[in-house]
């Protein structure tokens, strides 16, 4: 399966590359494990004897370097590890594990390899015709005076609503839980963007660090708990936002194995008037922790 998804990469002359099935089984053992670093994946894998066997690389043998496993990620791209899921989704259907009838969705913040020292104020233009022109461009690395002005007018609201609350004239040496910086300094993605990541998003969850992110979304069946579709978006985003094209994925995967989507549960931040039409166009029943509902 791995070969013949991979077989256009690879050709009969030069240096033997990294065998595909050996590239997928590192990839996981960073998943599972949460290593997001290539180099300290590689590192990882070379100390655990475990890994080592279940990648099938003896003890003394010299495992790819990580930037071998850098390029082969970019030379697969998106469209193998589809197609990839879509048949790994395939042989779990035909064993039974998948009932299709309902499915739960819920998303994730996953953090962006880059920092927030990277973050750079948007170049401020001036308004009227500058403003037309943002809108023309959707430029992301420029914002109008007018915006950068009612941001920061809601960052200064901000710092005097919570000025009596605890912790609050701490000066930035507080952390989080993974050893983060909280920093007391409001940034907004309509005033700054990363120069190493224009896809990363600045996010933060209560008690957490404010970070640059991806909005990770999967939906999974209820019968074993199995993956049925997942894709990721801009972490600055709703829910709301990303659930028609979550569902329309899903859908799409379910049907290619004969499967119809009958039943969604999700929680109280998919629910919007504009998510609450598309799921009665699309007639699907909806129940989730706060009870909102369309019948089929």
């Amino acid at each position: 399966m791995f070969n013949y998804a991979t077989a256009q990469y690879y050709g009969e002359e030069g240096q033997e590359s990294i065998d595909p099935v050996v590239f997928f089984k590192i990839c996981l053992v960073g998943y599972l494990n949460n290593i997001n670093s290539d180099r300290k994946l590689i590192e990882y894998c070379s100390n655990c004897l475990d890994v080592r066997l279940f990648i099938r690389y003896d003890i003394d043998e010299a495992l790819p370097w990580h930037s071998t496993i850098s390029r082969t990620r970019q030379l697969y791209g998106e469209e193998v590890f589809l197609t990839l899921f879509k048949a790994v989704l395939r042989i779990c259907v035909s064993k039974g594990m998948i009932r299709g009838k309902r499915q739960a969705v819920d998303s994730v913040f996953i953090k962006a390899n880059a920092s927030m020292d990277s973050l750079v104020e948007k170049e401020v233009l001036e308004d009227a015709s500058a403003f037309v022109n943002e809108l023309e461009e959707n430029s992301e690395f420029k914002t109008t005076s007018t915006r950068k002005k009612l941001v920061e007018q809601h960052h200064a609201w901000k710092q005097e609503a919570y000025k009596g609350m605890p912790n609050a004239n701490q000066k930035g040496d507080r952390v989080d839980e993974y050893g983060n910086l909280i920093r007391p300094k409001y940034v907004s993605n309509h005033t700054h963007y990363s120069l190493t990541d224009s896809d990363a998003r600045v996010s933060v969850k209560p008690g957490k660090a404010r970070q640059l992110n991806y909005f990770g979304q999967i939906a999974v069946d209820d019968a074993h708990h199995l993956i049925t579709g997942a894709c990721s978006d801009f972490a600055d985003k709703r829910d709301s936002q990303c659930l028609e094209k979550k569902v329309e994925l899903t859908e799409g995967n379910l049907q290619e194995n004969g499967i119809e989507l009958e039943e969604l549960l999700a929680d109280g931040g998919y629910s919007s008037g504009e998510a609450l039409k598309y799921l009665n166009q699309k007639k699907h029943q909806c129940l989730h922790s706060k009870l909102w509902a369309i019948q089929t």
